[in-house]
Parts: C-alpha cells; sequence; structure tokens
C-alpha cells in the first residue's frame, strides 16, 4: 500500500489537471506529514512514476514570468482503476509493522544495562511530546478540515496515547528488567532433547485427527 499514489492518483480525481507545484500546495495544506508517512516534496518525483506507469499524462505546459516550465498531469482512466483499489486496499488492509524498539529492548548492551530506565524515560518524554503536538493540530486543524480528516488525525493521536501508556507501565517494569537480564540462565546440557513446539490448537495434527 503506498500512501502517496494514493494521495496524488485521488488529487488528481478531485482537482482536474495541475502542475506538481500546486499539488505540493496541497499536500500542505491538507497537513499531509502530520498524519501520513508523505513528505511532501517527494510528491515531484512520484508524480513522474505515475506519469512513466501511464496512470498520469501530460496535457500542458505552463510558464509564468522567468520561471521554469511547469508540466501540467492529469489522471488516466488507468489511473482511475488503480486509485479505486488503492482507495480499497487502504480500507481493509491492516498496516501493521514491527517496532525496531522491541528488538533493541530484547538485546540491551550488558555494558550499558543499568542507562535502561533512564533511557526508557527519555523515550517516554519525547513520545509525550509528540503526543502534545498531536493534540494541538487537531485543536487546531478541526475548523478547518472535514469530519474525515479529523477522524485519520484522531488515529494519530490514539496510537500516541497508547504507547504513552505502553511506556509508562514499561518504565515501571525497567528495574525488574535490569535484573532479569543479569540473572544468569540456565545452560542447556548437551544432547537434552529439544523442547515441542506448541501448535495451534486449531491446527490438525499429522493423522488429520
Amino acid at each position: 500500500m503506498s500512501s502517496i499514489r494514493l494521495f496524488i492518483l485521488s488529487s488528481f480525481a478531485e482537482l482536474g489537471p495541475m502542475h506538481g507545484h500546486r499539488l505540493r500546495l496541497e499536500a500542505e495544506r491538507k497537513h499531509m506529514p502530520l498524519w501520513t508517512d508523505i513528505p511532501v516534496g517527494a510528491v515531484y518525483g512520484a508524480m513522474k512514476r505515475l506519469a512513466a506507469e501511464n496512470l498520469l499524462r501530460e496535457v500542458a505546459r505552463e510558464q509564468q514570468g522567468n520561471r521554469p516550465t511547469r508540466q501540467v498531469y492529469e489522471i488516466t482512466d488507468a489511473g482511475r482503476d488503480a486509485l479505486a483499489q488503492l482507495r480499497r486496499t487502504g480500507l481493509e488492509e491492516i498496516w501493521f509493522r514491527y517496532d525496531p524498539f522491541d528488538l533493541a529492548l530484547t538485546r540491551c548492551d550488558p555494558a550499558t544495562l543499568d542507562m535502561l530506565p533512564q533511557t526508557l524515560r527519555v523515550r517516554l518524554e519525547r513520545v509525550q511530546s509528540m503526543l502534545t503536538a498531536s493534540s494541538n493540530t487537531l485543536v487546531t486543524a478541526t475548523p478547518h478540515i472535514s469530519l474525515a480528516e479529523e477522524w485519520a488525525l484522531r488515529h494519530s493521536e490514539h496510537r500516541l496515547k497508547a504507547e504513552v501508556e505502553f511506556l509508562r507501565a514499561l518504565v515501571d517494569a525497567a528495574p525488574n528488567i535490569v535484573a532479569d537480564e543479569r540473572r544468569p540462565r540456565p545452560k542447556k546440557r548437551k544432547n537434552e532433547p529439544r523442547a515441542s513446539v506448541n501448535r495451534n490448537p486449531a491446527q490438525p495434527d499429522e493423522t488429520g485427527s
């Protein structure tokens, strides 16, 4: 799922032919970086790629004064088909990525293990600041955006609230994590049989029973 492709194609479908500068202004007006993974400066390159795929096509060129000539694009029929698929996928697909933080938490440097509680407190403060900024943005933007855009912003706010709640609990657990990491682990004896793996209870065994 590509957020930037969905944004660009839907913008052309809604607003009609335009050049890259107008599209960038639209992304800024919608505050896209606040609630999507779209970097505003990437729209130009993405437009070129969509044109190469025949999802957009050049229909005119504009020049104002001594400024560089701007290419004007419009969405093609193939682009509308791709947009319909992107809209369905965006609503139906569950987008979940594992956070590298979780792996780092399980691979702490023994030499700096005592710093873990403070590191987590700093991380909590940073996420709390992000939550405050997100909440302030929501309050400021709500009078000027659609209800759907408001709920998109609320999604980011709710995710940050969940992260704050998790980190608060993790900070409380940090001393126990440090103690557990320092505890010697029992060594596996040579030729010791491997522990059996618990299967999904819903999965039948090899006999089919």
